[in-house]
């Protein structure tokens, strides 16, 4: 699979939402070494091995151990609205302050951002290497019928697509187009497979491609 970065800004912030569980655990101050902080991020986020290296020193600073729950940003929110993490870290700027401004979490911050490649089978039959504009390339694809997958989870980079989609004045109906309401990992190996195209982010496209998996 060959990557191509058309000329758009894909970048989305991922950003630090905390819940209230995680407000109100706050006060008073967890016994020292007995805590765990439950932190639901995007399997986005899990794949750049950065929460590998903020782990261990933010572990041994506060004591407390963190377990992450990776998974999309749509089941992430979810998580902690049921109030079954402290911490979400996602990438859906619309759905986080929905989040928040019902109550469900406090003090949302930008740490960081992400950013998005359209993916595609080296022979690019739709022919959007270089092409100007994601709007462009995916009336390219949506002309020729070419294969498309998507995620389809309700994740950050599903609801990025589906913003691109309408932005571009699109339809997704038709047997070209499959959602698969799976992962970024499972995606981008089902588009390898059918030779498809898709939105990826990019670190997650890097993690597979440095693996061999695309």
């Amino acid at each position: 699979m060959k990557t191509w970065r058309c000329a758009w800004t894909g970048f989305a912030p991922v950003s630090l939402a905390v819940s209230l569980v995680a407000f109100l655990l706050a006060y008073p101050p967890p016994a020292p070494g007995a805590e765990i902080l439950k932190l639901a991020t995007t399997t986005s986020t899990q794949f750049t091995g950065l929460l590998d290296r903020l782990h261990p020193p933010f572990e041994k600073k506060f004591r407390v151990r963190i377990h992450t729950i990776a998974v999309g940003t749509g089941k992430a929110l979810r998580l902690g609205q049921n109030g079954d993490v402290d911490v979400v870290l996602v990438h859906a700027p619309a759905a986080e302050k929905a989040f928040v401004s019902k109550g469900y979490g406090v003090n949302r911050r930008g740490v960081m951002y992400n950013d998005f490649v359209i993916v595609g089978p080296a022979p690019d039959p739709a022919g959007v290497a270089g092409t100007r504009g994601v709007s462009a390339a995916l009336q390219k694809i949506a002309a020729l019928r070419v294969k498309w997958v998507s995620r389809g989870d309700d994740s950050g980079t599903h609801k990025k697509e589906k913003i691109l989609w309408r932005k571009a004045g699109l339809s997704t109906s038709g047997e070209w187009y499959r959602s698969l309401g799976q992962g970024m990992g499972k995606t981008l190996q089902i588009a390898d497979e059918m030779n498809a195209y898709t939105l990826s982010d990019r670190g997650s496209f890097l993690f597979f491609e440095a693996r061999g998996k695309v």
